[in-house]
């Protein structure tokens, strides 16, 4: 039987990550930019909402992060080579596209992110003024490549350097979240902050902001192997649960309360303003603020561009790890200049919260039915490489799989013209849910005709 080129599974014996390695990846890979950037969005619906919003769809979101984790701890493999047995060995292309578009879009959100904390600092040492428009995008396109460069840095070793980055940002980022609480509760009351509310036409819907939130979490569900193969104990899928969450609530609620106390101080709400940087400047937190934003960028951004890599050595079996890892990293620069030039960055953002979270849910939902349900948590491994093997179903694809995706997606964008989802419930885990069902019926269908 002829073969492709194959994925490798992690042995148990040469597994070198600990619990706590993993725990501290997931903080590590929410305690960042876009995380706080989130809080800040959520910041259009209130503090108890916007609260109450990150808890639920968080823990909804990252049952489901414990779940594709124990997948990778199991079998030894990565997150877009499981996809293989649901999708087809070459089916699985599809996902592991949109896991490379993602992950270098997110890359690509945090470097903007941090590059605008970069800029505040040049201007500073420069003495520029902040209303200059050339020296504004000028500061900013350096602080870009500076990023990059860290980037490469942080990812030159692969999984090695990743768990590094990871060890050290966590004590950082501790630092960074305790000192800027302190200092957002100091200047404006815990009772000021309950009590503010939006203008009317700020306000954020309670379904939007669940979607935007599910989108956001969900990334994380289609890179959770990619790291949890490379644990030495089974517990490590409850720590990814937990890394998660902890990172998820804990930067998310200092930026949805930093938003609100800028708002607050300014007597103006702009959601645009929301990113970590023009608040750490505008509160006055310093330039040490800055800095520390900075290096939470490059310890998330090792998990983001570890898990474009690992989608890009499933799409081209042929490229070693390290070395996608660099290309990922060199697109995702290339991505960071989009915002620069485009009037809003939060549109930009939403615009691709958007786009990914009508193909993630679904995709989620087919593979984790398909492990969990019916395969009752039992792959071949070796199969996944085989050309005319298990997992090769129609010249490669799953058609099944295929079909159910794309009712899911096509869900998504049904359920949306409805304001009634915008209002309460969000259309992401109504689409997952029905993707699941169909799914587990087409495939019950078929195995009684055969």
């Amino acid at each position: 039987m002829t073969k492709q080129q194959t994925i490798h599974a992690v042995s148990k014996d040469a597994r070198t990550m600990g619990s706590w390695d993993l725990f501290a990846t997931w903080i590590g890979a929410n305690a960042n930019n876009g995380t706080w950037f989130i809080g800040g969005i959520i910041a259009a619906t209130g503090l108890i909402q916007g609260s109450t919003l990150l808890l639920v769809v968080g823990c909804l979101s990252y049952v489901l992060l414990a779940l594709a984790s124990y997948m990778g701890y199991q079998t030894g493999v990565g997150a877009m080579g499981l996809t293989r047995a649901s999708f087809g060995v070459k089916g699985s292309v599809l996902p592991s596209i949109i896991n490379v578009v993602q992950f270098i879009g997110w890359a690509a959100v945090n470097t903007y992110i941090a590059a605008t904390s970069v800029s505040f600092i040049i201007k500073e040492i420069m003495g520029w003024s902040g209303n200059d428009a050339a020296t504004n995008r000028m500061s900013l396109i350096v602080g870009i490549l500076i990023m990059s460069v860290l980037h490469l840095i942080s990812i030159s070793l692969g999984e090695k350097s990743v768990r590094w980055i990871e060890r050290i940002g966590i004590i950082l980022v501790i630092i960074l979240v305790t000192w800027e609480s302190i200092i957002v509760f100091k200047m404006v009351p815990f009772k000021d902050l309950v009590a503010w509310r939006p203008a009317s036409n700020l306000r954020l819907e309670f379904g939007k902001a669940v979607d935007i939130l599910a989108a956001f979490n969900l990334a994380w569900v289609t890179a959770a192997a990619d790291f949890s193969r490379f644990s030495k104990k089974k517990a490590a899928t409850g720590y990814s649960f937990l890394g998660a969450n902890i990172g998820l609530f804990w930067f998310a609620f200092i930026g949805l309360t930093a938003t609100i106390a800028t708002a607050i101080t300014l007597n103006h709400f702009d959601p645009n303003n929301a990113d970590p940087s023009t608040i750490a400047a505008k509160l006055g937190l310093g330039v040490l603020a800055l800095l520390v934003i900075v290096i939470t960028s490059t310890t998330a951004n090792a998990v983001n561009l570890m898990a474009a890599g690992s989608a890009l050595t499933n799409i081209f079996p042929k490229f070693k790890l390290t070395p996608a890892l660099w290309v990922v990293t060199l697109l995702a620069t290339v991505m960071t200049f989009i915002p620069v030039y485009v009037a809003s960055f939060l549109t930009t953002f939403e615009t691709f919260l958007d786009s990914i979270g009508m193909f993630l849910g679904p995709e989620i939902a087919v593979f984790l039915v398909d492990y969990f349900i019916i395969r009752r948590r039992h792959y071949n491994v070796g199969a996944l490489n085989e050309v005319a093997g298990p997992y090769w179903y129609t010249k490669g694809y799953h058609l099944t799989a295929m079909i159910a995706w794309v009712i899911g997606v096509v869900s998504y964008l049904v359920l949306n013209q409805f304001a009634i989802i915008h209002a309460y419930t969000g259309a992401t885990f109504i689409a997952m849910g029905l993707t699941a069902l169909v799914y587990w019926l087409m495939i019950q269908r078929k195995e009684k005709t055969i």
